[in-house]
């Protein structure tokens, strides 16, 4: 890497600014979303002389100078200039300081008689961990996605099919000759979209590429709000790894944590000598169970950051969405704290208006300048209108991890199936608030980790019991109306518990079982992409129907879902017990054959083959309140996906 060395000869020169006014105006009212053009480090050219124009928010420091390989580290010989009097932005330029010099600021305060060397809160590219100086550069990258830029809007509407697979870069895959290395962003990116076209998911998601500097945070513990990490590459790996996704077709969300942050003495914490990104009072500013600090999202200044943030990772990187981590910690006043550990809000309540107002900029400001991204919340509580429309009340996000389905979900099929029976409710609880949100249904890497043990793993019953469990599931997470979202390794039948040190096991798809379930996750993603009725309504009552949710004796559920046509209609039977019934009658809308679309009993995906040989006759025999029935039979630990043929 290439480093600019500034002579003595070379004073910091102070007559040069990218700041305007009216961008300091923006700043402190709190709705300037580009400050990544303005703050930070930014190689230039002043009236002929190469250098970098630098530019930091400290309002309560006494001095600030830029250090760094280019002057030996010393705090004394590139001092920067106050902008003004109540900005508190200091400026500068340095000649001959260009692209790839590590830097920091060096900050002093007369609080406590503070020194602090800081990380630039806007470099994009930071030093590779365990360093953790900032690197100045500018990107320069020739996108090829144009394509998909174009057509992106569909892709990701709220009735197209979404199905996500979740990605931490770190440990998809790695390189066991080479002392067991994660790939990097150019290596990962062609391995992971044959995968992923393999396995027919339309979006990958990510777990946080931000620079942070504990890799065993997974990303959530962030310092480079505006870089993603160096361990894989450079910004310009990462921007080749979103073009070559995008150019195959592939979608790419980020999580993106706005909810708290580490306090690494490099990073934003007590930034000035103050409380400067977080809130100063701990009951507000400290986060007692994840040990980081919370952002002062009351501080204007602190809310144009964030959201430029958010606007940088969108517009630079092409990204086609942001998971937003953590919601409901931001939510609430006493997330995570005792009666007397938290403060009430001005009216006496517990919902922080603060975070409220910051979560409201941030989607305002990214559906208007992207319409054809969505904001996704990881939002844990029944916080109301969380994916509705601001000018109706809400938060304005497109879509929210629906947590309670998930926790309901897997605390039905861990059961035993002899005790199935007496925990009906939890599988059909959701269908009474289904559409209340714009759900996504997650399986996602919380769920693996922790002593949880893997999906499969936490399945009943012997080997082949628990594949058939996995496949129900999967089956029925399908059909169930929202958008999905599944982990990584899960579409293996990863036995073990996710461990972000190691690969995940390829080696398992040696095996049968391994094999029938990645067969059945490709023909369920499959159906899912191809039948309208399994997606278009996802957000509406008008979109689903029981045929019969009461059998709960039998542990057997069947529903219908619906497309916008009437023709488009597909029939979901779901027997949770390993008994195979036959002749089980089942109501349907209509009369002429059915066809056998999916069933995860099959041969192909390691089953006992039980079936209806592909299609069956609709008699007209009533049942479940419908002038026609199929007589079907239903295999063990199976689902069933049926649609009526020419109509």
């Amino acid at each position: 890497m290439t480093s600019f060395i500034c002579s003595d000869s070379a004073p910091i020169r102070h007559d040069v600014s990218r700041l305007t006014d009216h961008d300091v105006y923006l700043f402190k009212q709190g709705t300037h979303f580009r400050l990544h053009e303005k703050l930070g480090a930014h190689p230039m050219t002043s009236e002929g002389t190469e250098g970098t124009y630098f530019a930091v928010w400290a309002p309560n420091a006494e001095q600030v100078s830029v250090i760094g390989e280019f002057n030996g580290w010393q705090p004394d010989v590139h001092e920067l200039a106050p902008r003004d009097d109540q900005s508190g932005i200091w400026e500068g330029f340095i000649a001959g300081v260009g692209q790839g010099a590590l830097y920091k600021y060096h900050i002093e305060s007369g609080w406590h008689r503070y020194r602090a060397d800081k990380g630039d809160p806007f470099a994009c590219y930071w030093e590779m961990p365990p360093g953790t100086s900032s690197r100045i550069w500018q990107p320069r990258y020739a996108w090829q996605d144009a394509e998909w830029m174009k057509r992106r809007q569909r892709a990701n509407a709220l009735d197209a099919p979404i199905s996500i697979y979740e990605v931490h870069l770190g440990s998809w895959r790695r390189v066991p000759e080479e002392d067991n290395r994660p790939l990097n962003y150019r290596e990962i990116a062609p391995a992971l979209a044959a995968h992923v076209l393999e396995t027919g998911f339309t979006h990958v998601e990510i777990l946080p590429i931000m620079e942070h500097p504990f890799y065993g945070s997974w990303g959530y513990q962030v310092v480079g709000y505006f870089a993603p990490t160096a361990r894989y590459g450079t910004p310009e790996d990462f921007m080749y790894f979103v073009d070559y996704l995008h150019r195959n077709g592939i979608g790419v969300i980020l999580d993106w944590v706005p909810s708290h942050f580490p306090g690494d003495g490099h990073g934003l914490a007590y930034f000035d000598g103050t409380y400067l990104f977080e809130h100063a009072d701990p009951k507000k500013g400290f986060h007692p169970e994840w040990k980081s600090y919370i952002f002062n999202y009351g501080r204007h200044e602190v809310r144009s950051f964030l959201v430029s943030s958010a606007l940088h990772w969108l517009e630079r990187y092409h990204l086609d969405g942001l998971r937003v981590d953590a919601v409901a910690s931001m939510l609430y006043l006493d997330y995570g704290r005792k009666p007397g550990e938290w403060i009430p809000n001005e009216h006496g309540g517990n919902e922080n208006l603060d975070a409220i107002a910051m979560l409201r900029s941030l989607n305002e400001a990214a559906y208007r300048d992207h319409p054809d991204v969505q904001i996704i919340a990881e939002e844990s509580t029944a916080w109301p209108m969380v994916s509705r429309p601001i000018y109706l009340g809400g938060l304005g996000f497109g879509m929210k991890w629906n947590m309670g389905w998930m926790h309901d979900t897997l605390r039905y099929f861990t059961q035993d199936p002899v005790y199935r029976k007496h925990h009906h409710n939890e599988l059909t609880f959701s269908l009474w608030y289904a559409f209340n949100e714009n759900f996504v249904l997650p399986f996602s890497h919380d769920e693996v980790v922790h002593g949880k043990g893997s999906l499969l793993d936490r399945m009943p019953g012997d080997e082949w019991q628990k594949f058939a469990n996995l496949r129900l599931l999967y089956g029925y997470m399908w059909a169930h109306p929202g958008k999905k979202l599944l982990f990584m390794g899960g579409e293996l039948g990863q036995w073990g518990e996710w461990n972000h040190d190691a690969s995940l096991d390829w080696h398992r798809l040696e095996h049968a079982f391994p094999q029938g379930l990645q067969r059945w996750l490709q023909d369920l993603n499959r159906c899912y992409r191809a039948e309208r009725a399994l997606h278009e309504i996802d957000f509406a009552a008008d979109g689903f129907e029981w045929v019969d949710a009461h059998d709960w004796e039998k542990s057997i559920i069947s529903f219908l879902r619906r497309g916008r046509d009437p023709e488009q209609v597909l029939l979901v039977v779901c027997n949770f017990t390993p008994v195979e019934r036959t002749n089980y009658r089942i109501g349907v809308p209509c009369g002429g054959a059915w066809q056998e679309l999916l069933n995860s009993d099959a041969e192909l995906y390691a089953g006992s083959g039980q079936g209806n040989f592909g299609r069956l006759e609709a008699a007209p025999i009533p049942q479940h309140g419908r002038y026609h029935s199929l007589a079907l039979t239903l295999p063990p630990l199976g689902v069933l996906y049926l649609k009526p043929v020419d109509r």
